[in-house]
């Protein structure tokens, strides 16, 4: 183009850096701070603007400071936040690095301890669906990383609050980590103390997943404990929710407490209690999960323990599968035949009512299609009730 037209240009986009700069601090979403900060050191870096390229990196620093917990996860929990945080940090980075700037020491520390949690759940073949996460296919952003060399490792049981035991052939992952605070939870769910489980890259126990349109009745619907393989009190989530501005965030948290994690070679073990019931209803959740590798043989224990007065309650306990997973209910009402791709399990409970209900998969971004669940129900009896149930692989 002409000299006429490249100043035309440049005026434009110096004028929307400018703006930019002036309405950024206004957004309400850090996701979108972000991508504001990145057009902005991109531009910084393109027209050799100080300026631009100072500020940038400055709002990138206090998007940093504020975003992340002391172990540098997300405060919102949100493993696909997690994803969508270390792109654009690892691209900024290797622009600054091919412009020959000086990359910030704190640039280099976040892509580092954001790199050894995005291994853990990159490494697992399958999306886990806690706090906002759909399926998300990594492998064009895994051949990025290779490119450009960088390698992470994290041998770890936990990270970001989610307990993540697994070899070769099994995977089990559970939620054991406390709400985000207020206003990092417009895209949490209630689903503490949910799991999900992985035999030969197919998931056996999973959860429903998110509708990400907050204008939509089912993005409510999928933050409800209902939507997780979880325990429920009355219908009640274990979180409650109220509307700021067009969001649905966190209004009663919970915290996770007596949390154990074991992991040996042919022994699993998840433990952890959540107060979510505890103020409405003055009830504590206690879940263990044992995993027997060499039998395939998964236990689960339900412990709903009354600290006040003893009330007679509805409880639900729901494992949800995937859609195309056949499940089928034996003659004694105890048992119920599981079948998947590439393996059958049989579910047995002391459980009163075991029925298998048609439910709502949210796994698809913004797309809904029929599952299946196990829903375990019963009524609160003891000050401390255990319900016992298990799932063992038979071909």
């Amino acid at each position: 183009s002409d000299i006429k037209y490249k100043n035309k240009f440049n005026f434009a986009v110096n004028k929307q850096v400018n703006h930019l700069i002036n309405e950024i601090s206004k957004s309400q979403s850090v996701d979108d701070k972000l991508l504001g900060c990145t057009a902005i050191i991109i531009t910084g870096l393109s027209y050799e603007n100080e300026k631009f390229l100072n500020y940038g990196l400055e709002l990138l620093r206090k998007i940093i400071v504020n975003s992340f917990d002391n172990e540098y996860f997300p405060k919102t929990r949100s493993i696909r936040q997690l994803n969508f945080y270390l792109k654009y940090f690892v691209l900024v980075r290797e622009l600054l690095k091919e412009s020959f700037n000086n990359i910030p020491e704190y640039l280099d520390e976040i892509i580092f301890y954001l790199g050894k949690s995005y291994t853990v759940f990159s490494e697992l073949g399958q999306s886990l669906l806690f706090n906002g996460n759909h399926q998300n296919d990594v492998r064009e952003f895994n051949k990025y990383l290779a490119i450009y060399k960088y390698k992470f490792e994290n041998t770890n049981n936990e990270v970001g609050g989610y307990a993540i035991l697994k070899n070769k052939n099994s995977m089990l992952a559970m939620d054991v980590g406390n709400s985000p605070p207020s206003k990092f939870s417009y895209n949490y769910q209630s689903g503490t103390l949910s799991f999900e489980f992985i035999y030969k890259n197919r998931k056996l126990i999973s959860n429903s997943g998110y509708f990400q349109d907050y204008k939509n009745k089912l993005n409510l619907i999928s933050k409800s404990t209902a939507a997780h393989s979880a325990l429920i009190i009355d219908n009640n989530s274990s979180c409650s929710f109220r509307k700021i501005g067009k969001h649905k965030t966190v209004e009663h948290g919970l915290r996770v407490s007596d949390k154990n994690v074991v992991n040996k070679k042919n022994y699993w073990s998840v433990k952890a209690s959540h107060n979510g019931f505890l103020k409405k209803f003055g009830i504590l959740h206690e879940r263990s999960l044992e995993y027997f590798v060499e039998k395939n043989k998964l236990f689960g224990t339900d412990k709903i323990i009354s600290k006040n007065k003893l009330e007679s309650r509805k409880y639900d306990i729901r494992f949800h599968m995937e859609p195309g997973v056949k499940l089928t209910k034996t003659l004694n009402n105890k048992t119920i035949l599981i079948e998947i791709e590439n393996s059958g399990w049989r579910f047995s409970t002391n459980c009163e009512i075991i029925n298998i209900e048609t439910g709502i998969y949210f796994g698809n971004k913004n797309l809904t299609s029929e599952n299946q669940n196990i829903c375990l129900s019963g009524k609160i009896k003891d000050i401390s009730q255990e319900i016992k149930w298990m799932f063992e692989k038979i071909q």
